[in-house]
């Protein structure tokens, strides 16, 4: 999906009314917003202190004192999963990060240096590929320890070659077309192209893979939180809180439904936004 100097100069308002009437992207916007308002909203309050342990009040059902009922040491789980949601966003938008910090870069370089140093690239992004993030993470808590620090890099460093390939993938597609060769004989570096003309131009292909690797990122907080080597105790984590809850589900599902239910919305909603941004950024694809 690139975008020339042409193709890309869509009036703005014109890309407003599309994004409006595209009714995945609405919904994926209205999801992630909700959710990131429920984790941003947990910075200040939330119903319940999670690090008091109420035990006279442990396994409540759903009341008005407890939405979401409480868990085995009285927490209120409606708390957790607000602070669970900060957690999951915040591990999942520094891992994204890195990949697109250090993925990008390698990517466009490599389109633009082509040869042995495209070659490399490519073969090393195929050995990180042979990891996932679990394995990853599985290694670098063996020696570091578990922690949530140690996923943020676990994950970020999968979505290296993510980022990577798919920068080099749009550049690629870029480098022969007519005002890359105009900038060249212009005189301009392959660098200063890559800056003004490359990376504008496949900057809605990574924003729409950005919002994918988003909720895979989600995905790999909560697995590696469920198997204890992401987020730790006394922190609230989706992941965990499942984790906790697998030996209590018959006497008390609701504490695996509520987190559950969380991990499912947030993925579900930032894959509509990817969809709706691919929908609406691509002017090669319509919607029946």
């Amino acid at each position: 999906m690139s975008l020339d100097p042409v193709s890309s100069s869509v009036p703005e308002r014109h890309v407003l009314l599309k994004a409006l009437g595209n009714r995945s992207f609405l919904a994926g916007v209205i999801i992630t917003g909700f959710i990131a308002a429920v984790a941003l909203l947990s910075f200040v309050w939330t119903p319940y202190d999670i690090t008091r342990l109420e035990v006279s009040e442990r396994m409540q059902g759903l009341s008005l004192a407890h939405p979401f009922g409480t868990d085995h040491l009285g927490r209120d789980i409606l708390s957790m999963v607000m602070i669970g949601a900060r957690n999951s966003i915040a591990v999942a938008l520094v891992a994204i990060g890195i990949g697109i910090v250090i993925g990008v870069p390698l990517g466009t370089w490599a389109a633009a240096r082509g040869g042995l140093a495209d070659d490399v690239l490519m073969r090393v992004n195929d050995v990180i590929f042979a990891f996932p993030s679990l394995i990853s993470a599985v290694i670098i808590t063996a020696i570091f320890g578990p922690g949530a620090i140690n996923a943020i890099i676990a994950i970020g460093i999968f979505n290296v070659p993510v980022f990577a390939r798919v920068a080099r993938a749009g550049a690629l597609s870029l480098w022969p077309r007519e005002f890359i060769l105009a900038a060249r004989a212009a005189g301009k570096s392959r660098v200063l192209i890559t800056i003004e003309h490359i990376l504008p131009n496949i900057m809605s292909l990574l924003l729409v893979q950005g919002t994918i690797q988003f909720a895979l990122g989600i995905l790999a907080e909560a697995g590696l939180s469920y198997v204890g080597l992401g987020t730790q105790p006394p922190m609230a984590s989706w992941g965990r809180m499942l984790f906790d809850a697998q030996t209590r589900l018959v006497v008390a599902p609701h504490l695996a439904l509520f987190p559950g239910l969380a991990i499912v919305i947030t993925v579900l909603g930032l894959n509509l936004l990817g969809d709706g941004l691919r929908d609406v950024l691509d002017p090669r694809l319509r919607r029946a």
